[in-house]
């Protein structure tokens, strides 16, 4: 047969079979294509996620197919009349004719969770969802359709960066799109972003990365340059997890990793705390996990207030998850500072508590040896209190309150901490949950210890469970650097003054949390409850007053902090005055 001569037949079957199976681009593997439609257009046997069409994305996040498209401004091909290979205008042609789209953004209004939702698509398919005048207009025109209609906002981005047939009216999309998403945070609507392989260069650097929320689908590449360019300019080997969904989660870009399948159910959660749907309240119900008692210790019943140090760092006492588990429904843990990292130390989320929709902070101290060397036993980085000061702001945008359950022996104290300016980021967390225009409430839960403790700290109504403490230096430290010898940390906790009962005589604090006899760490359920309803009644009791009025309120209240305060003084043996 001359190479000039169709076979019609085979023609027929080569288009039966494609429509049959695929071929996988990463593992190579044939897949038959209605498993891999059912899949989400997910590998099955790789797990590697593939592009989506606008439509097959609404019909994923969307409650039901019962969306409706909106029409999107259309702008004037090829303004620079740009050629290379081929003409600008044939690429734009064969973009539309494969896709059967105008470009690469498509938007629709839908119902997600019963919530008013408008969702843009990048489409990669076209262009390779390459951002130009036409999509940088859609995306505005997006976002102030939303406004108008007052709904959340979630965009979904797949993208190889700025159309280069454009060159600089491509590049001043990413302050036009910015600009449009300032206006969408000033109406103080929920802008959620999706990041889907790949999304890359003036997407990242622009809309992609000012999110409220950011959810990264499992194993997507996401990044400013590419991994080829960059290793090209550095000659630098990278990992091999370089730019990928998880690595970006480790170093504080997005919030939440998922799965495909499990997208939708994650959107849901987060626009239903955010958009403040009514709530039931959670039913408490946790159990006291058995732990072994550690031996008595010999410094047992020295000081009544050494005895507090040692029921606050209880090894089987309740921690910020412990809580947040028992307490707190429909709990999204959201991560990352967005400028270096994801503190582990330093947990956050938004959830219900009692049903009003919360965000909540807190140091994690870990149980197991390694848990606690991944939470660095509740001591936080920079990372972590910048993550603060974000959740803070995020608190203030939606006046949703603010709970910081606060338990830790002190910020880290390490070279890379001093490098990236723990100070800074100390004082600075200090400062925004001074002015954070939102009901505040913090409570100590076990050890509060220095600028650490304080940092998450500050808020309307400060509380502490009763065999909390609270101070400036560890007894322990104390004991060494005063009493030249650290076995005097039992007098040192005495003279501190720091426990629960302590702060409140000096003003320190609101409101004294009781536990359950012997400690919180005998009865989970019970601590639970008492803190939960201290917390809710605190709760309501903020929310009475005027946004704008907290503030001034809530420095007042510190301004005025250890004025007029008896100073006391201990009594030393005459073995101490010795030392």
């Amino acid at each position: 047969m001359s190479s000039g001569i169709k076979n019609r037949n085979r023609d027929k079957y080569e288009r039966v079979r494609r429509l049959m199976w695929i071929k996988c681009e990463a593992c190579g593997h044939l897949v038959y294509y209605k498993d891999y439609k059912n899949n989400h257009y997910v590998c099955p046997r790789c797990g590697r996620a593939f592009i989506m069409t606008p439509k097959q994305r609404f019909d994923l996040l969307f409650d039901s197919i019962n969306w409706q498209k909106f029409e999107l401004p259309i702008v004037s091909d090829d303004p620079l009349n740009f050629t290379d290979r081929i003409s600008y205008k044939e690429r734009l042609e064969e973009a539309r004719e494969d896709t059967g789209t105008n470009d690469a953004i498509s938007t629709a209004d839908g119902k997600i969770n019963g919530i008013n939702t408008t969702v843009c698509v990048m489409n990669g398919d076209f262009m390779m969802g390459s951002m130009g005048r036409a999509a940088g207009d859609a995306i505005i025109a997006s976002i102030e359709h939303a406004i108008e209609l007052h709904n959340p906002f979630v965009m979904v981005t797949c993208s190889g960066g700025a159309r280069m047939q454009e060159n600089i009216l491509s590049l001043m999309q990413m302050a036009r799109t910015t600009a449009a998403v300032n206006k969408l945070h000033e109406n103080k609507l929920p802008y959620i972003v999706i990041l889907t392989d790949p999304t890359f260069g003036g997407v990242t650097a622009s809309f992609a990365m000012l999110g409220d929320i950011h959810i990264a689908e499992k194993g997507a590449r996401i990044g400013f340059a590419g991994r080829r360019v960059i290793e090209q300019n550095i000659h630098e080997k990278l990992p091999s997890n370089f730019q990928t969904a998880d690595y970006l989660y480790e170093h504080g870009m997005v919030d939440i990793v998922v799965d495909r399948d499990n997208l939708k159910d994650t959107l849901k959660r987060v626009l239903t705390v955010l958009t403040k749907q009514p709530h039931e309240p959670k039913v408490i119900d946790v159990k006291t996990p058995k732990y072994d008692a550690p031996k008595k210790s010999r410094d047992v019943g020295k000081t009544p207030e050494y005895d507090k140090v040692l029921l606050a760092r209880n090894e089987n006492r309740p921690h910020f998850l412990d809580y947040v588990n028992g307490i707190v429904d429909e709990w999204t843990y959201l991560a990352g500072d967005r400028c270096f990292g994801e503190d582990a130390a330093m947990g956050g989320g938004i959830g219900y508590w009692y049903g009003i929709p919360c965000v909540i902070i807190g140091q994690e101290k870990g149980r197991t040896i390694e848990t606690r060397q991944q939470h660095r036993f509740g001591m936080s980085n920079p990372e972590g209190y910048r993550k603060a000061q974000r959740l803070m702001k995020l608190a203030e945008k939606f006046n949703m309150p603010l709970i910081s359950l606060f338990d830790t022996a002190g910020a880290f104290a390490g070279g890379s901490a001093e490098e990236r300016g723990q100070s800074e980021a100390v004082a600075s967390t200090i400062a925004m949950g001074l002015k954070v225009k939102t009901p505040y409430i913090a409570v100590n839960v076990g050890e509060g210890g220095s600028g650490g403790a304080i940092a998450i700290g500050t808020g309307d109504r400060v509380m502490m469970l009763e065999n909390s403490i609270y101070s400036v230096i560890a007894p322990e430290s104390c004991a060494s650097i005063l009493w030249k010898d650290n076995k005097f940390k039992a007098e040192a906790a005495s003279a501190l003054k720091l426990t629960a009962r302590d702060m409140a005589s000096l003003n320190v604090i609101d409101k004294i949390i009781s536990e359950p006899a012997g400690g919180a760490h005998k009865d989970w359920q019970t601590t639970m409850e008492l803190l939960g309803k201290a917390v809710f009644d605190a709760i309501n009791e903020l929310l009475e007053i005027p946004v704008e009025e907290l503030v001034p309120l809530r420095a007042k209240k510190f301004l005025s902090m250890t004025r007029d305060v008896e100073i006391f003084q201990p009594e030393h043996t005459p073995e101490e005055k010795q030392v």
